[in-house]
């Protein structure tokens, strides 16, 4: 099992995962439509887009949080 202290990293690895599949395959769609190879052309972008993702999610997480508790507070 992962030690919980590396909750955050789990976390921003699977979100940025996730949002990056879903939004890089919308854009792919309106771009180009269902092009033949629109699959490769997809999960080639998300892998751009995931290795964009990651690390903006790792630096912006903790700055949305601090935001979110002064908002909520």
């Amino acid at each position: 099992m992962i030690s919980p202290k590396y909750a955050p990293i789990l976390f921003g690895f699977f979100l940025s995962c996730f949002m990056s599949f879903m939004v890089s395959g919308l854009s792919t769609l309106r771009a180009l439509g269902f092009v033949d190879h629109f699959f490769r052309l997809w999960i080639g972008n998300w892998m751009v887009s995931w290795a964009i993702a990651f690390p903006v999610v790792l630096v912006v997480a903790p700055v949305v949080r601090r935001i979110v508790t002064r908002l909520t507070s």
